[in-house]
């Protein structure tokens, strides 16, 4: 899976770019704020969901455009676009070989992978951070996870409105509702389970010397078949319409993970040791893609390498380098990228400038 062109209209600070691309390592630097982690985003909303920052479309578009959006990418030879328009702002529009589809459909041709400092706070702070993290794991491996997820959670919208409303004349729709939940929260459940059974297989046979080998397991109601989620989801209908919502489901699913060699809940690590975490469950993650889809997936890696030291920095580079792919990074300095292999494409980028290097 890699990219040969990237183009960007309207995009953060970019009114127009169009960037080669190459298999390998694609490298940014530059200082903070000129626009590296923009390539990024960008690469990221070729992907379902709302990108690596989680932005508001809204936000997206160049301060000083009319707003609107576009990123466009070539895959071998299909052309992928997504943006959106000044007519409509805040709805995500995609084309795939310039014939509009649904957005989750892009999960089909590429799989894409990312590591943000924000990530540093996905142990600390609520289970809706972690959920999401694992649904873009699962979706880069399932593809029809993404639509599965977006169908429940429709229904559980619907529903909750019903059970705002007391749902007195609405019983059969809640009914119906309940049927849709369970049919599309079991997928969501049990494909969250596979992938985390096979990372955890993978992970065991990782080289924990670099880092820190993580154990992931699913904290949650157990329930993952169709016909036990819909039996909870008419017991709890009274809980269910005092609170107002749906208060059990796939949707309250948390990912734990823990700390294998020292048997310790990542929250309780520190914060070098959560980092270590997150590149063991991504580099894992790839070889998994791997092994079970087409190629390797697309990796997007925001300021890692600022993080190691030099000894686990050039172990990095040399992982990925082993592996294969393409690899996107971003970093303010130029040396911290002295151990990527020769081949690679470095790019300095000076306020929404782009310029090989």
């Amino acid at each position: 899976m890699t990219l040969s062109q990237l183009t960007l209209h309207n995009f953060r600070n970019y009114p127009e770019l169009r960037l080669n691309a190459a298999p390998g390592f694609m490298v940014f630097s530059g200082a903070n704020g000129a626009g590296k982690t923009n390539i990024l985003e960008a690469v990221s909303m070729l992907a379902p969901g709302r990108g690596l920052r989680r932005a508001a479309l809204r936000d997206i578009a160049y301060q000083h455009g009319p707003g609107d959006f576009a990123v466009a990418a070539q895959l071998d030879d299909v052309h992928l676009g997504s943006g959106t328009s000044v007519e409509t702002p805040e709805r995500r529009k995609t084309r795939i070989n310039e014939a509009m589809v649904p957005t989750n459909d892009l999960a089909e041709w590429l799989s894409i992978l990312w590591l943000t400092p924000a990530m540093d706070r996905l142990f600390t702070e609520g289970a809706s951070g972690r959920r999401n993290f694992l649904d873009r794991l699962v979706t880069a491996l399932e593809p029809a996870h993404a639509g599965n997820c977006a169908r429940y959670e429709a229904a559980r919208r619907e529903r909750n409105r019903l059970l705002a409303d007391g749902y007195q004349a609405d019983r059969d729709w809640m009914d119906g509702l309940d049927v849709q939940l369970a049919r599309f929260g079991s997928l969501v459940a049990e494909a969250r389970s596979r992938v985390v059974v096979a990372l955890n297989e993978g992970l065991q046979q990782s080289d924990g010397s670099i880092f820190a080998t993580p154990h992931l397991h699913l904290a949650d109601d157990q329930v993952h078949t169709e016909e036990q989620l819909h039996q909870m989801l008419r017991q709890s209908r009274s809980a269910d319409r005092a609170a107002g919502r749906t208060t059990r489901g796939p949707h309250r699913t948390d990912l734990k993970v823990f700390h294998a060699a020292k048997r310790q809940p990542a929250e309780k690590c520190s914060t070098g040791e959560q980092k270590a975490l997150l590149f063991s469950i991504i580099l894992a993650h790839a070889d998994l893609i791997a092994e079970r889809r087409t190629g390797r997936p697309i990796l997007l890696l925001d300021e890692v390498a600022a993080h190691l030291d030099p000894q686990r920095r050039a172990a990095l580079f040399d992982k990925l380098a082993t592996r294969g792919g393409q690899v996107w990074l971003t970093g303010t300095e130029p040396d911290l990228f002295v151990d990527i292999p020769q081949n690679a494409l470095h790019f300095e980028v000076s306020d929404g400038t782009v310029t090989p290097r």
